[in-house]
């Protein structure tokens, strides 16, 4: 009896223990020892547990591994059935190649690690790639500066023919989205640019000055080349004064310095006014409020006129300061190169801003009224009476006097009447009380 306990508990752990006893289940990934392989049909041995095999489209794998297999050699494939009509378990090549670079993706992503792409085609948004036997896509906006289709004026087809020429190349990217279940995969290549470039960009500072090559020009600035590093000046940090296209002070190709006004990550931001001296500094000794000055019209818009007053200060004039009537169309005033007189209105050197005027700008009436001498008040005289005026006077005091006591006699000798009248309501009150009473005892 104990002899058959023992035996049971011994056999318990051999079914408990996953050395001696492990089935695999259908999506498994399991290893094996080709045991015969044909063109159509491989059999696996899986440890002794069980016989697998793979046939068909399964065998077909784009691993270099599972090419050319030989008796003896060690294999991975996915379990599609545990058992098929032969009794053997069901296997694939072709799964498990995916699995495997599922697995490798989601290794990446978690250790952040840079890894090759496989460039297989194009669209208008970016790159068709591929990892493994994964299919993924690369953005336009991933791409790193030396892949990116820098195109003036951002000619789709132009851009579509670069992205084109990057087929069949392999690119350093990133993972930045992986979702097996989905069959999503994005990666950037950028970001796999920026973690090359870490080191280069912090030997760089702000208020460092570097020297170029101008790789690309657009209509919002310009890019630079320096280091292996890139950085843009922004159509606003190429001159101090107005700039309607970058493309009349540089060209692709040109050398030039600029300064290093901000770093982003690997986000560089350049300025090449910053090696020019500020024409707006002491402005105020050119240019005074209300002065009369000549100028060149640059441009209209619907809300005024840009007026270039010499190479460096452009000013605007307002069309509320056109005319005193109003405008329907502002080119009836002036056109583009016309050359007109101005009057100068305001001035904000700190902001670079200067306000124009066609109409003669009046003195303020406050100022004007502050400006003049205080006048002193004139003395108040008091009247002198001529001598028949105060006979005359003497005479209406006398009578208004007279009126008075008049008035209050009067009042005096009303008051004691009256008081009489009074008396006699109340005495024949009395009386038609006291006959009521008697006629009612007589009753």
């Amino acid at each position: 009896m104990t002899t058959e306990v023992k035996k049971d508990s011994e056999f318990k752990k051999l079914l408990e223990d996953k050395q001696y006893f492990n089935l695999p289940k259908v999506g498994d990934l399991v290893k094996g020892t080709v045991i015969s392989a044909t063109k159509n049909e491989v059999h696996v041995d899986l440890g002794g547990i069980a016989t697998g095999l793979v046939r068909g489209k399964e065998c077909y794998s784009e691993s270099e591994e599972c090419r050319n297999l030989k008796v003896g050699d060690e294999v991975e494939a996915t379990v599609l059935e545990l058992e098929n009509e032969n009794g053997e378990i069901e296997l694939s090549f072709r799964y498990a190649g995916q699995q495997k670079a599922w697995q490798s993706i989601k290794e990446a992503e978690e250790g952040n690690k840079i890894i090759e792409a496989l460039i297989t085609d194009a669209n208008k948004g970016g790159l068709m790639i591929k990892m493994g036997s994964t299919m993924g896509f690369l953005p336009v906006s991933q791409l790193s500066p030396e892949h990116y289709p820098r195109v003036p004026g951002g000619d789709k087809n132009r851009i579509l023919e670069i992205l084109k020429s990057y087929i069949a190349q392999k690119f350093e990217v990133k993972i930045i989205d992986a979702n097996e279940n989905e069959d999503k995969l994005i990666v950037s290549e950028k970001a796999a640019w920026e973690e090359t470039q870490k080191d280069v960009i912090n030997r760089y500072k702000i208020g460092q000055i570097v020297e170029g090559v101008v790789t690309a020009v657009t209509d919002f600035g310009i890019f630079v080349e320096f280091d292996k590093l890139e950085g843009l000046i922004h159509i606003s940090e190429i001159a101090w004064k107005r700039i309607d296209n970058p493309s009349d002070f540089v060209k692709v190709g040109q050398n030039i310095k600029a300064e290093i006004i901000g770093i982003e990550n690997s986000k560089i931001f350049l300025s090449m006014k910053k090696l020019q001296k500020d024409p707006w500094e002491g402005i105020e000794k050119k240019y005074a409020i209300g002065q009369k000055v000549k100028g060149k019209v640059l441009k209209t818009n619907p809300f005024g006129l840009f007026v270039e007053l010499d190479q460096d200060i452009h000013g605007l004039a307002h069309i509320s300061q056109l005319s005193n009537k109003p405008i329907a169309n502002i080119e009836e005033i002036a056109k583009a190169g016309d050359e007109i007189e101005l009057y100068v209105v305001s001035m904000d050197p700190k902001n670079h801003r200067l306000g124009l005027s066609l109409i003669k700008p009046e003195p303020k009436k406050k100022e004007a009224i502050a400006d003049l001498p205080a006048t002193p008040a004139p003395a108040v005289e008091k009247p002198v009476d001529l001598p028949a005026q105060t006979e005359e006077k003497k005479e209406k005091e006398e009578v208004k006097e007279t009126t008075k006591k008049d008035t209050v006699k009067e009042t005096e000798s009303v008051e004691p009447v009256k008081e009489k009248v009074k008396k006699e309501k109340k005495a024949r009150k009395e009386r038609k009380t006291k006959k009521k009473e008697e006629t009612k005892k007589n009753e």
